[in-house]
C-alpha cells in the first residue's frame, strides 16, 4: 500500500481483489472532495455497484440511491440517482484525465455532481475542463483494472468499504 502523507484526505476503496488507495485534491475541487469524505463517513458508497465499465476507458460507480446492491438493487436504475445531498458546481481545472484520476460523473449540466464518479483506465484527455477531476489513484490501480465490464456488467462488482483513512488508522 501506498504511504498515506494526508490522511484526512486519502480515502481507501475495498475491492474484491485488494484496496485502492485514493488522494483526494482539496486544494483543486474542495467541494468534490468533502462530499466524497462525507459519503465514505456516512457509509453510503458501501456495496455501490460499478455500474458502467468500458473497457480502456473507465470504471464508474457512486450511485447511492440506486446502486447499494444490498438494499433493493436494480441493475437498470443503477446510474440514474445520487445522494441526499445537494448537486455539486463544477470544479474545472487544467488538472488531466490521466490512468488512475477521480473524476466526477453527471448529466449534462455541467453543475450536476452529486455522489457518482469514475476512474480512468487510461489517459482520456478528451474530457479535459468538461469533467471535475479531484483525486488520484496512488495504489491498487491492478484491483481497479480487475473490475469486470459492461454497459452495465452481468454481475458487477462493487466497492465493498470507502473510508477516509484518517478514521481508520
Amino acid at each position: 500500500m501506498a504511504e498515506i502523507k494526508d490522511p484526512e484526505n486519502t480515502i481507501i476503496l475495498t475491492l474484491k481483489d485488494g484496496e485502492v488507495v485514493i488522494e483526494l485534491l482539496p486544494a483543486v475541487a474542495p467541494k468534490h472532495a468533502e462530499r466524497m469524505k462525507q459519503l465514505a463517513r456516512d457509509k453510503a458508497y458501501d456495496n455501490v455497484a460499478f455500474h458502467r465499465v468500458i473497457d480502456g476507458f473507465m470504471a464508474q460507480t457512486g450511485d447511492v440511491e440506486n446502486g447499494n446492491m444490498e438494499k433493493d438493487f436494480n441493475l437498470r436504475r443503477a446510474g440514474t440517482g445520487g445522494s441526499s445531498y445537494p448537486d455539486l458546481p463544477a470544479e474545472f481545472s487544467k488538472l488531466p484525465h490521466d490512468r488512475g484520476t477521480l473524476g466526477a460523473a453527471r448529466s449534462m449540466n455541467p453543475n450536476s455532481a452529486n455522489s457518482q464518479f469514475f476512474i480512468n483506465f487510461k489517459d482520456n484527455h478528451f474530457l479535459n475542463g468538461q469533467y471535475t477531476v479531484y483525486g488520484r489513484v496512488i495504489s491498487g490501480m491492478e484491483f481497479v483494472d480487475k473490475i469486470q465490464r459492461g454497459e452495465p456488467p452481468m454481475n458487477p462488482d462493487r466497492m465493498i468499504t470507502v473510508r477516509v483513512a484518517a478514521d481508520v488508522q
